[in-house]
């Protein structure tokens, strides 16, 4: 008997189950399927190790949470543990659509920036949720993350050029992460992780990578990943966010969480997926130009 036969013996909502397929996208070690119901309905099964069990019970009870925030995200169906399979998983509804990653550049302007727009709502909404008392201080979290990267950059044997300009511009302007509010990040918000549907924003997926912080830090996807797939989504994302009322201390908080980024993600990416390390890299060079080597805090393509 095959692991999906298993699981759908274990997991009684999944026995009138008529399809199980893997879905071999992202980078998490969690497995992910979608499943199809006699109904013709669809579900997204997500299982990771059985140690992973906590991890994943927070997670899925976040998911729940958000649904008193009225976001577009998948509904929450069961989480549970199989200990002979040494698996945890969960279960959640599936939205419908394609990645907004694939589909974005084949819409018109106003639909890119439109479906921008709703997603820059929702995260909005996301970020309501207010982090546990337990949870530490931001600035020391933050600082502590940032400056491991640094020294793991500084051994990883690749070499940015105008990294000595990033590092200073982030030592010399850090003080404006000092009481920033701690707060729910869904840590993997960008057209990758969103799903659209006969040209509009159908909602945002996993999760999985949620953390507690500045809810700023949030938008540095835009500059890492969505900006280079979509200009007018990443200018709807922030406008839809601030309802066009873009804060004064938005943008160096924003540049700053970007310049840390470039060290984050080289670091990340010489580790788990090393075959996307050019890639990655000219993603940094693409930042840099943006902001003239971090002279400039506002990006040169938000017009």
């Amino acid at each position: 008997m095959n692991l999906l036969e298993q699981l759908q013996n274990r997991i009684p909502f999944l026995q009138t189950s008529t399809m199980i397929e893997q879905i071999n996208k992202g980078f998490s070690n969690d497995k992910k399927y979608v499943v199809k119901l006699a109904d013709g309905k669809k579900y997204l099964l997500r299982t990771a190790a059985i140690d992973q069990y906590d991890r994943k019970k927070s997670e899925f009870d976040l998911i729940t949470d958000l649904q008193n925030y009225r976001i577009q995200a998948p509904f929450p169906i069961e989480v549970g543990k199989i200990a002979e399979l040494n698996l945890s998983y969960y279960l959640l509804t599936y939205i419908e659509g394609e990645d907004a990653r694939d589909l974005l550049p084949f819409y018109s302007t106003k639909d890119q920036y439109e479906i921008g727009l709703s997603a820059g709502f929702d995260l909005a909404k996301i970020h309501a949720v207010q982090a546990p008392a337990k949870v530490d201080r931001w600035y020391s979290r933050i600082i502590k993350k940032h400056q491991d990267y640094i020294e793991a950059y500084r051994i990883c044997g690749v070499k940015i050029r105008g990294d000595h300009e990033v590092i200073e511009f982030i030592d010399k302007n850090e003080q404006f992460l000092i009481n920033r509010p701690n707060r729910f990040q869904h840590d993997d918000f960008h057209v990758g992780n969103i799903i659209v549907k006969d040209r509009q924003y159908a909602g945002i997926i996993d999760f999985n990578r949620y953390d507690w912080g500045d809810p700023y830090h949030d938008f540095l996807k835009v500059g890492l990943f969505s900006r280079e797939v979509s200009i007018p989504f990443s200018i709807g994302q922030i406008n839809g966010y601030f309802n066009k009322e873009i804060p004064e201390d938005f943008w160096m908080l924003y540049s700053i969480y970007l310049g840390m980024s470039i060290f984050s993600a080289i670091v990340w990416t010489i580790k788990v997926a090393p075959h996307n390390l050019n890639e990655m890299i000219e993603r940094s060079y693409l930042i840099l130009e943006d902001h003239k080597n971090f002279e400039l805090i506002k990006p040169v393509w938000f017009k």
